[in-house]
């Protein structure tokens, strides 16, 4: 029998590669749009362009380490906490247990029987996946995180960088829209096929809310002369 598949144990990096990939489309395509706006030439598109693409894919993976690390620090609390507890009452940590799988569906006596057996396998295990819903897929993992929202970053601005070099100066700003959308149909069917989940829905959502984040930054350009991303 061939056993089910599942994707869940991809959320952690699929969600920083998706963010970074997306926000670097985004961004340096709404960069390029608003300077080439406001320039006839393209060595401040070019410049503009490239130093928005390493500026956002480091600020991506120091955001992105910071914010995991944070959520693995506060989870060490909590299992330091539950530790303590076990070690102090665990009478009442084994009947809190319990209760945990009555409120699942078991009676109160199957309840009282798993809990034990849990507990006598790893009671700190079993209170941190069904109390506190750590496991090790859900494990956050900062260096993991940060490495793919940096590197997805620099995949995603890396094309309308390119647009930029290679596109006329006069058409710019509608090459950039018309790539970017491409661009981020491509990121949202991938990252559809890797999680599962269904393509044609990831695809009209990231092209939908896409095209509003570049009109809103953007428009800067037009409006200031100057675009800032």
């Amino acid at each position: 029998m061939e056993l089910e598949k599942h994707y869940n144990n991809r959320t952690g990096w699929l969600r920083a590669a998706v963010l970074g990939a997306n926000d670097g489309i985004i961004s340096t395509t709404s960069l390029v749009i608003g300077i080439a706006a406001a320039s006839d030439t393209r060595s401040p598109i070019l410049l503009a362009a490239l130093a928005g693409l390493v500026a956002g894919s480091l600020s991506m993976a120091a955001g992105e380490y910071v914010s995991v690390s944070s959520q693995a620090d506060i989870e060490k609390a909590d299992l330091e906490r539950e530790k303590t507890e076990l070690d102090t009452m665990p009478e009442m940590e084994l009947k809190e247990l319990a209760k945990i799988y009555v409120a699942q569906g078991l009676d109160e006596d199957l309840a009282m029987q798993v809990a034990i057996q849990f507990t006598e396998k790893d009671a700190l295990a079993a209170h941190a996946r069904d109390e506190l819903g750590i496991n090790e897929i859900t494990q956050p993992k900062p260096l993991e995180a940060a490495l793919a929202s940096g590197a997805s970053f620099i995949s995603g601005g890396i094309l309308p960088f390119l647009v930029a070099f290679f596109a006329p100066i006069q058409s710019m700003v509608f090459y950039q829209y018309g790539f970017a959308i491409v661009f981020l149909a491509l990121s949202g069917t991938i990252a559809a096929k890797a999680g599962g989940s269904n393509v044609i829905k990831a695809v009209i959502r990231i092209c939908f809310w896409g095209t509003v984040a570049m009109v809103v930054t953007a428009s800067a350009g037009y409006i200031f002369g100057a675009k800032t991303g």
